[in-house]
C-alpha cells in the first residue's frame, strides 16, 4: 500500500540560509507529488521570507506552520503541524537537512503500514556546508564524495553513504549495526501512526525526543526498517546553544520509563490527557 498524500516536516528555527537550501534541494526531487510542511519554532521575518519565495516558485507546495519564540519548543510545535495536515503519510526532517534527489521517492516506495523507516545523514562541516550554492544542490555534485572531500570534508566510511549503487545501499542497509531508531532528521510512518501514540511529548526538549517517539511507536506494535543508505541527507553544521546536562537528564528519564513501562500514549501530546478508549 502506498501513502495517497505525502507529507515532508521540516522544523526550522531562524536558520532562512540553511533552510534554503534545503529546499532547493526538495525542487529538485525524482518525485515530486509531496507537500512540503514546514514546522517553524518561532522564527522572524528573514525565514517567512524565504519560505514565500519558494511558494511564488511554484515547485513546491508548502505549508508554513507557525509559533511564538518562546524558547526550545520543538514537540509542540510538530504536534501544531500533525494535527493539522490531511496527508497520510508523513517524512520528518529538519531545516539544516539537504536531501538527496531520491529522498521522497524512497520513502514514498517503501512505506508499509505497521512500520516506520530510519533513514540516514551525513554530517558536514563548518565549511563544507557554508561552500555549497544553489547550483551544487540542483547539479547533485554536492552528493558527490570526491567533490565533498575536495572542498573541505574529512574522507570517512560515512561518505560510504552517498555511493549510488542500488545493491550495495539494499546491502549496507541489511548488515549495518545500526539500530532502525526513529531519528528526526529523516524518519517516516503513517499519521495515524503517530497520532496514535499521540505524537511528540512535549514534556521534553532537546535531546532525545525523537528517540522517544519511536519508543513509543515500537510500544505499540510498529516495527521499523533500515533505510539510512537509501534515503541519505546532508546536515549542515550548526550551533547548538539549546544543549543542556540538565535538560538531557530529564529527557533520558522520561525514556526510559517510557521503555520499561512500554508506554504508547503521552498525556502531553497533540491531545492532553489520558488516551480515549
Amino acid at each position: 500500500m502506498r501513502p495517497k498524500n505525502i507529507g515532508v516536516v521540516i522544523t526550522t528555527y531562524n536558520s532562512p540560509v540553511w533552510l534554503e537550501k534545503v529546499l532547493i534541494g526538495y525542487e529538485e526531487q525524482s518525485f515530486p507529488d509531496f507537500r512540503v510542511i514546514v514546522a517553524d519554532d518561532g522564527s522572524g521575518e528573514a525565514t517567512a521570507e524565504v519560505i514565500k519565495k519558494y511558494e511564488a516558485r511554484g515547485k513546491l507546495t508548502i505549508d508554513h506552520v507557525w509559533q511564538e519564540d518562546d524558547g526550545f519548543r520543538k514537540c509542540q510545535i510538530l504536534n501544531k503541524a500533525i494535527a493539522g495536515t490531511k496527508c497520510d503519510y508523513l517524512v520528518f526532517t529538519d531545516g539544516d537537512c539537504i536531501p538527496d534527489r531520491d529522498f521522497v521517492r524512497v520513502h514514498h516506495d517503501r512505506a508499509e503500514k505497521g512500520c516506520f523507516l530510519s533513514g540516514g545523514y551525513l554530517k558536514l562541516v563548518m565549511a563544507v556546508s557554508e561552500k555549497i550554492t544553489e547550483a551544487d544542490i540542483r547539479s547533485g555534485v554536492a552528493f558527490d564524495p570526491g567533490w565533498l572531500v575536495r572542498n573541505g570534508q574529512p574522507r570517512s566510511h560515512k561518505l560510504m553513504k552517498l555511493i549510488k549503487s542500488q545493491p550495495f545501499k539494499h546491502f549496507m542497509n541489511t548488515v549495518t549495526p545500526t539500530s532502525p531508531t526513529w531519528n528526526g532528521m529523516n524518519s517516516s510512518t503513517w499519521t495515524d501512526e503517530i497520532r496514535a501514540v499521540n505524537g511528540f511529548n512535549e514534556d521534553m526538549q532537546y535531546g532525545g525526543l525523537d528517540r522517544e517517539l519511536g519508543e513509543r511507536l515500537w510500544n505499540n506494535g510498529l516495527v521499523s526498517r533500515q533505510i539510512r543508505y537509501s534515503a541519505v541527507c546532508l546536515h549542515l553544521d550548526h550551533a547548538r546553544g539549546y544543549a543542556r546536562p540538565d535538560v538531557r537528564a530529564r529527557n533520558d528519564a522520561i525514556r526510559k520509563n517510557t521503555k520499561k513501562m512500554k508506554v504508547k500514549w503521552t498525556e502531553n501530546g497533540i491531545v492532553k490527557g489520558s488516551a480515549v478508549h
